[in-house]
């Protein structure tokens, strides 16, 4: 039997853009000779399909999707991730379920057993979990039906009580078939496969596992589907980071499985950053073509956030959908600008300069009978920011853009931003990497040329709000700031355990106070595009007026 492996982007809500995607891929494959097709979990709606799982309509139209892709499945059985109602009246009204369609019919359902509740997932908010067991038959061969999750209770401390395929290995099943909705992170490729690895050889069975991929939102997904022999190594991988589609021929003689097809290239070593870029570019692309968006504008300041984030968005979006707005004030440095000049001119995007000292001027002299005769300070820095931030909104407003944020997780950490300034945007780029990440990011991009200017790697990060600034004098150095920072968010260390790992006790009291008392703004933020197992937004859930370290 010839099993294809299709690695496709789905869009939330869009069933009939979802459903026209797998019949044209099910037609695809019958033309190959394919005789079973395998999509992801909950292909028809999308994932995360969240709130919209308590529309009945909603329902309806998936339910409607699996009865219209079953009946192009005629000579061939596809399997395809959809919700479906719990018709008992007791326990949650949907189960998240694998569908498996042969001969113009719904011939078996499987339903995810665990159900992931932890941070970003929250799948017992709407599902049902499987109770029963039961392997399908299909052209000869016994197969062990899972959904993600299914797979990932196998650690030395398991959450689950129980895992299904200590059930279904009972009824003898000639491999796995696991498909998945399992979001990108700095981590997640070596765990994904560290946990497929560890399947194969416990159950010495071969896996097939296909995984969503694109970007819904904040969730950005890799793909990278693959196939695994029964000794636990990788037989083949699709592509990461786009829509795949590959087929291999299985046999089965007496008790052995034999797997056929290309296995070339597979498990290559894999770079850190240009999974991050890659992760970053596809977010971009797909959180504009998903909202209807071509083009994006944003501020460029001469930093290196912004001269990132402008590299980004041209591989994302292309360069001539692109603007930079250069916004310099009384206190922007020279060399800021010529930076900010070069980058656009080596990027061939657009760029405007427009000043802000008028306006900044303008804002403070109708403030002046409220503000009197007190010293500059914070609140006169924080309004040359919201001064950039009503310009570029104006613009992107006027001409249909989308501003892209280009704040740093330092920064969103600590509240070294300001709201309806700097913080604007509909979409944050690098808000899940520490600004050392940012600088290894740029140091990668740059590799085989200058992209980003020398200067603006190598200069002294300033705000520029103030003569002489720099962010040194408000914060410690990043390489500091950011390791107390993983520990804190990442690693959920508490204070003793961040000291006695031989931080300053002060110091680290300090930071983590500004984290937590700073929570009222990151709920202001633009989503984050996620690139670690612990990102702003809805996977990191703070109380804004707890008492903790404050």
């Amino acid at each position: 039997m010839k099993i294809t492996l299709s690695q496709l982007s789905f869009h939330t809500g869009n069933f009939a853009g979802n459903t026209d995607k797998i019949i044209s891929s099910i037609e695809s494959a019958k033309q190959e000779g394919s005789g079973l097709i395998v999509f992801s979990e909950l292909a028809t709606c999308g994932y995360p399909a969240r709130d919209f799982l308590a529309f009945q309509d909603f329902i309806n139209q998936a339910e409607n999707s699996i009865q219209k892709i079953a009946n192009h499945c005629r000579g061939i059985a596809a399997i395809v991730g959809s919700p479906r109602p719990n018709l008992i009246s007791k326990g949650k009204a949907l189960f998240n379920s694998a569908y498996f369609l042969a001969d113009g019919k719904i011939a078996h359902i499987t339903d995810k057993t665990l159900l992931p509740n932890y941070d970003i997932f929250d799948e017992y908010r709407y599902f049902e979990p499987n109770k029963q067991f039961e392997i399908i038959n299909y052209q000869g061969f016994k197969i062990a039906l899972t959904i993600c999750e299914d797979l990932w209770n196998i650690v030395e401390n398991p959450q689950y009580p129980n895992t299904p395929m200590d059930e279904l290995i009972l009824q003898n099943p000639d491999f796995i078939i696991n498909i998945a909705a399992s979001p990108f992170s700095k981590t997640q490729i070596a765990e994904r496969k560290q946990v497929l690895t560890q399947n194969a050889t416990l159950y010495k069975l071969p896996i097939f596992y296909v995984n969503h991929i694109g970007a819904q939102t904040h969730l950005i997904f890799d793909g990278g589907s693959c196939v695994f022999n029964a000794a636990g190594n990788i037989f083949q991988e699709l592509a990461y980071f786009k829509e795949d589609t590959q087929s291999f021929e299985v046999e089965k003689t007496a008790d052995l499985l034999q797997i056929f097809g290309s296995n070339q290239n597979h498990n290559i070593p894999r770079n850190k950053y240009e999974d991050i870029e890659n992760a970053l570019v596809l977010g971009i692309r797909q959180y504009f073509q998903k909202l209807g968006f071509k083009q994006a504008i944003l501020g460029l300041s001469g930093g290196v956030d912004s001269a990132l984030v402008s590299y980004l968005a041209c591989e994302a979006l292309g360069k001539e959908n692109v603007w930079a707005i250069l916004l310099p004030s009384q206190f922007s440095s020279q060399h800021s600008i010529d930076d900010s000049i070069q980058l656009a001119q080596t990027l061939g995007i657009k760029y405007d300069i427009m000043p802000i000292e008028n306006t900044f001027q303008s804002f403070l002299n109708t403030l002046s009978p409220f503000y009197k005769d007190s010293a500059f300070g914070l609140a006169e820095e924080n309004l040359q920011s919201r001064t950039r931030g009503v310009l570029l909104m104006g613009l992107a407003n006027k001409f249909g853009h989308i501003l892209l944020n280009t704040s740093n997780k330092s920064e969103l950490a600590v509240g070294y931003g300001t709201l309806y300034g700097d913080m604007c945007g509909g979409i944050s780029v690098i808000g899940d990497l520490y600004k050392t990440e940012i600088y290894a990011l740029c140091d990668y991009i740059n590799r085989t040329k200058e992209i980003i200017p020398n200067n603006i790697l190598t200069k002294a990060p300033s705000a520029e709000l103030r003569p002489d600034q720099k962010d040194s004098d408000s914060l410690p150095p990043y390489e500091i700031l950011d390791a107390i920072l993983h520990q804190y968010i990442e690693e959920e260390n508490g204070p003793s355990q961040i000291i006695e790992a031989g931080f300053d006790s002060n110091l680290v009291q300090r930071i983590l106070r500004m984290v937590n008392m700073n929570e009222w703004k990151r709920w202001q933020a633009p989503p984050v595009l996620r690139l670690s197992k612990k990102a702003f937004g809805p996977g990191r859930r703070v109380p804004i007026s707890g008492k903790y370290l404050s």
